[in-house]
């Protein structure tokens, strides 16, 4: 933001030059000067409306996804109660790839009954699957509010093996979504969670969006909602 204002007031400053200049044009300037000062104006003039227009440009689109922070909840594993992980190995951000899933099970609608489904489900992965922690980076309840599984900084365990879980995140909703569709909240925060993630250096500009059935034999994320994800920016797909 800062690089941005600074070359906007450049870009002003230029335009303020050229008007100083016509304004002590003499009637009996030279062809010379006539020349100098058409030049100033072809080759100046246009190209500080330009470098103006790109600089706002991706101010704009920066300031979205930062916009996007602001509107989530992220509800952080202390709040929810979480245990300690067993062992945790470090992401390297930014991440190319993102996997949607579901959780099966009962879904939430308020703070309590999600948190209660987080313990559960942290629960099962670590006492009957064997998994260091609870599975997802994040996980997405129908109250609105995001859940932190593993989070941005650690290495889940939710798609296939290492290689593909040591390139992405993956975001979970709340629920069996086979023959329905997460609430709008739901749908909302899992993509404002993605644009923050973006903002804050964790995902790649250019990710590429999964549903877990693109890389493993497996219902998940439910019919509906992989046929919802499917429209969403930088759908992959098998």
């Amino acid at each position: 933001m800062f690089i941005s204002n600074v070359l906007n007031t450049f870009c002003v400053f230029k335009v303020l030059l050229w008007l100083y200049l016509i304004s002590r044009i003499d009637l009996t300037l030279t062809n010379m000067h006539l020349l100098l000062l058409t030049t100033v104006f072809v080759v100046i003039y246009p190209s500080c409306v330009n470098m103006c227009f790109r600089t706002r440009s991706k101010g704009d689109s920066d300031g979205d996804q930062g916009n996007a922070c602001t509107t989530i909840t992220i509800i952080s594993r202390d709040t929810w109660g979480a245990r300690p992980a067993r062992s945790s190995s470090v992401i390297s951000v930014p991440v190319p790839n993102i996997y949607i899933h579901h959780t099966d099970g009962n879904p939430c609608t308020s703070s309590s009954a999600c948190i209660t489904r987080m313990t559960q489900i942290q629960n099962y992965h670590m006492d009957t699957r064997g998994y260091d922690d609870i599975g997802y980076s994040f996980l997405i309840g129908e109250d609105g509010k995001i859940y932190v599984g593993r989070g941005w900084d650690r290495i889940g365990a939710h798609t296939k093996n290492y290689y593909y879980n040591s390139r992405s995140y993956g975001i979970s909703f709340i629920g069996n979504f086979m023959t329905r569709a997460p609430n709008t909240v739901a749908l909302n925060a899992a993509k404002s969670l993605i644009q923050c993630g973006i903002h804050n250096g964790k995902i790649s500009g250019s990710y590429d969006l999964y549903g877990h059935r693109d890389i493993k034999s497996t219902l998940c994320p439910g019919d509906t909602l992989y046929n919802i994800i499917q429209s969403w920016p930088h759908f992959h797909g098998p």
